[in-house]
């Protein structure tokens, strides 16, 4: 199993590199003179963000402080999906780049300004009807028609890649938006009508999304004066020790019934044991295989499947197995994959996350398929399924196309 790890490894980090390759291919040789300060200062680009991604990526496990992962995350994480949105921008370049040739060659008589990166700063030149297709006037440092075309495809990728990334980022910083959902059960009563659930995912707070992301999460979902709150999974990216001042603001959570949780992939990653006991200690409820009866129907969790390495994975008869089924049920699972189980076990609404609705396109399309239900309201047989697009995000900082959300989940009876 090593041997093929290792092997897995080398092969992504070869692609990853060959990847880079083709990138600065394109964006930096393609576009530069030989020996000037924008070559060297591209082909730097090229071989250090690459390096940062990889040290982005493994940084969670070294041992240094947080500061200092905090400094090695951000530049290798947004490289990460800069490096995305260059590929696919470069990749539609390939189609445009034909089309532009053949117009300029059909305007060749016409003399365009262009601008001259290799000699004198700012100078500019009209040039002559050019020989060959490559092969610039006499005089000096004139573009060819090749490059060119490559500086004005590789412009407008690199310009959409940044604005999506800077979109990205500045939307995921500013927090969740609130989103609202009604779901009828028919098995809750009357008495319960109207009953609020504030459905919370994905936080990850980490080296990246710190204290003040955790207060925004706070702070949305206590504008909604929810009747009680269900933490669903992967709070956290890194142990207790590091990101217990980090986690802080969410002990101001405030709901009716409480603030419940079920620990989610990531937490298995951090020391799952530990986030249980700490945010026992934040006020929170865990739902550990377990159920809790609330006033008008059950209120039960598993653990997440991450578990089943160390045999604490999800018990599904431990947590269901013995209520009373006239009563509804909701049921808090991080991975929806295991929506099948709870209609076997007769839950009415599954609130679940761990998708981040694909976080960033087109990473939506391999999240879609590996899912039963990306993000929103299913039915599967008796039993809803409700997945949150999440509160935060992992590894880099963006969302394109995937909204993170805080959502009010109103229960609603049939008989009212």
């Amino acid at each position: 199993m090593i041997v093929i790890a290792v092997l897995a490894a080398v092969l992504v980090l070869a692609v990853f590199g060959a990847l880079n390759w083709y990138l600065w291919r394109r964006l930096v040789a393609d576009t530069t003179v030989p020996g000037t300060r924008w070559r060297r200062a591209g082909t730097a680009l090229f071989v250090a963000a690459p390096v940062l991604a990889v040290v982005a990526m493994t940084g969670e496990s070294l041992p240094v402080p947080l500061a200092v992962k905090t400094v090695l995350a951000w530049p290798g994480y947004m490289w990460m999906a800069v490096f995305l949105y260059l590929l696919l921008a470069v990749l539609a370049g390939e189609v445009v780049r034909p089309l532009l040739t053949r117009l300029l060659k059909s305007r060749a008589a016409e003399p365009v300004p262009v601008p001259v990166m290799a000699g004198a700063e700012g100078v500019t030149r009209t040039p002559e009807v050019e020989k060959e297709d490559d092969e610039p006037a006499a005089g000096p440092p004139a573009l060819s028609r090749r490059m060119f075309v490559s500086r004005v495809v590789g412009g407008a990728a690199a310009a959409a890649a940044l604005g999506t990334v800077g979109y990205g980022t500045v939307t995921t910083l500013n927090g969740p938006s609130i989103k609202r959902v009604t779901v009828p059960l028919a098995k809750l009563p009357r008495s319960a009508h109207g009953f609020r659930i504030a459905v919370v995912s994905d936080v990850h707070l980490s080296a990246i999304l710190g204290r003040g992301f955790a207060q925004r999460v706070t702070d949305t979902i206590n504008s909604t004066q929810p009747d009680l709150i269900a933490v669903v999974g992967d709070l956290v990216d890194g142990d207790v020790d590091e990101l217990a001042d980090s986690v802080e603001p969410l002990r101001g959570l405030r709901s009716r019934h409480g603030t419940f949780f079920v620990t989610g992939n990531h937490e298995y990653f951090s020391g799952a044991d530990e986030w249980v006991e700490k945010v026992r200690e934040l006020g929170w409820q865990p739902l550990e295989n377990a159920r809790t009866a609330m006033p008008a129907f059950d209120l039960a969790g598993v653990n997440d499947i991450a578990g089943e390495d160390s045999g604490e994975g999800p018990d599904f008869v431990k947590a269901l197995g013995d209520r009373d089924p006239a009563r509804a049920a909701v049921l808090l699972a991080h991975q929806p994959v295991v929506i099948h189980d709870a209609v076997r076990y007769g839950v009415d609404l599954q609130l679940s996350g761990h998708t981040h609705g694909g976080q960033m396109w087109p990473a939506t399309l391999i999240a879609d398929a590996a899912n039963p239900t990306l993000a929103g309201l299913e039915q599967y047989g008796d039993t809803q399924l409700y997945v949150s697009r999440g509160a935060g995000a992992w590894g880099p900082p963006v969302r394109v196309g995937a909204p993170s959300d805080i959502t009010v989940v109103q229960l609603a009876s049939r008989q009212a």
